[in-house]
């Protein structure tokens, strides 16, 4: 995910276009960025995170408990009166944006209802809680419980959210009606939340757009639009590699109409920016979309460099958690990374890339020996490569991540880091939220004074 604050928005000429380059020198759009840390991405009740857990430690800067979102470890999951309970839920940094009367966005290649972005602006104690059937589904009663959805469009923050990007149709409309494309909804409740969002921008006499495909996009008028609903499939949006580039548009894409919108804004911006079917490539074993995923990740993260200014926005590029995907052998250099790395004792080939479990997992021979992939189709996108455990699904790995940051006091982003100081940090950058900040410290300086080595002090032990 990427995480951009903006004080005044005024473009820059293109900054390091670093994607030329193929081979080991490759260096990321991101990678170029002067600073850099290490986030521990565990969680209140787990060494290793899932994404709920972790989108409420960057986002809320308190860590909570696996599969929650926007809640204190107070939380368990499906736990709905502790959910509503007030002083058990998390603000998020978009919030503190929208108080600061910053303008926000969320852009997400997954559904915007998913566990990521959903830790922008909802508090549930169940990040499957998509729409109301599945709150149903799990035992509890929706009427009591709201769902992610019915948060975005009639809570607040979601409902004063600028920008909303992504996939995820089915979760505002009813199983009785047909979206845009022909495909149900998923909802029980008959609402149709698309409607009520576009009545609510309605009624406070607000400029606003709904668009479901990448031409109707593309064709907006950031000057003379505010708020943007795009939803551009019934579920996730494809996979890069297999979507159709006359009708979804790229992150790229939508990350720029996102910045141009939000830049209006006199006070600034909070953008999160989200490459979120990387997770679902390495959850397959499937290198080839997953490391394509991170490529178009990229390319948004350089269109944000190129929109903004180094001087008044800072940029901070970091993932919720990590995978297990590892690079094995002595491959040579420039060796295919898709390709094969060496030969076993057994005299089979292993590949460079494999993974610690998942729905890879090659079922030995009849003999008992290791499965033969000389016979495979590597080059196939869709190649689940090999995991040592079989799992219908990959599982994440507990490994500290990288942040990546830019921009006016992006040196706070260094050394080992605790998740939930993240939030903290962007919002003392940005001037926003209720603990220290730039605007209240009076001696501040361009190195990490006391009081800062203090703040992170802190904030790295602050778990609930």
């Amino acid at each position: 995910m990427v995480c951009l604050y903006q004080h005044w928005g005024q473009p820059e000429p293109i900054w390091g276009q670093m994607q030329g380059h193929k081979g080991e020198e490759t260096v990321l759009s991101f990678e170029a960025f002067p600073n850099s840390a290490l986030s521990k991405t565990y969680c209140v009740n787990s060494q290793v995170a899932d994404s709920a857990c972790s989108a409420t430690a960057y986002l809320g800067g308190v860590k909570g408990n696996i599969g929650t979102i926007g809640v204190t470890g107070r939380v368990a999951v499906n736990d709905c009166e502790a959910m509503k309970n007030t002083s058990n839920q998390v603000s998020s940094v978009l919030q503190w944006s929208q108080e600061a009367k910053k303008a926000t966005g969320v852009v997400t290649t997954t559904t915007v209802t998913h566990a990521s972005p959903a830790g922008a602006y909802a508090h549930v104690a169940n990040r499957n809680w998509e729409n109301n059937n599945d709150v149903n589904s799990s035992g509890q009663d929706s009427d009591v419980c709201d769902d992610i959805a019915e948060q975005l469009v009639n809570a607040l923050p979601g409902k004063n959210i600028n920008v909303i990007l992504g996939g995820g149709r089915k979760q505002f409309r009813s199983k009785n009606v047909l979206d845009e494309e022909g495909e149900v909804g998923s909802r029980t409740d008959d609402a149709d939340l698309i409607e009520s969002w576009r009545t609510d921008k309605e009624s406070r006499k607000l400029s606003y757009k709904y668009v479901w495909n990448k031409d109707q996009l593309l064709s907006i008028d950031p000057s003379t639009t505010d708020y943007i609903l795009g939803l551009f499939d019934r579920d996730h949006m494809p996979f890069h590699l297999q979507a159709d580039s006359t009708e979804d548009p790229t992150l790229e894409e939508m990350t720029r109409v996102a910045i141009n919108t939000l830049s209006k804004s006199s006070n600034g911006f909070f953008l999160f920016v989200e490459g979120g079917r990387i997770d679902h490539g390495h959850h397959g074993t499937q290198a080839h979309l997953a490391l394509d995923e991170t490529v178009e990740f990229a390319k948004a993260i350089q269109a944000a460099v190129e929109l903004t200014n180094e001087t008044d926005t800072l940029i901070v590029v970091t993932a919720d958690h990590a995978h297990t995907m590892t690079y094995n052998g002595y491959p040579v250099r420039g060796n295919d990374i898709f390709g094969v790395a060496g030969t076993g004792n057994d005299g089979l080939e292993y590949t460079t890339l494999s993974y610690a479990n998942g729905p890879g997992y090659k079922a030995p021979s009849s003999s008992g020996g290791r499965h033969d992939i000389s016979g495979d189709d590597l080059g196939n996108d869709e190649y689940r490569y090999p995991a040592t455990f079989p799992l219908g699904s990959e599982t994440h790995g507990g490994d500290d991540v990288a942040v990546f940051a830019r921009g006016p006091w992006s040196h706070l982003f260094s050394g080992s880091i605790e998740q939930n100081y993240i939030p903290h940090a962007m919002a003392y950058a940005s001037c926003v939220g209720d603990g220290i900040t730039l605007c209240t410290n009076t001696k501040h300086m361009l190195f990490e004074t006391p009081l800062i080595k203090k703040l992170k002090s802190e904030l790295m032990w602050h778990a609930v």
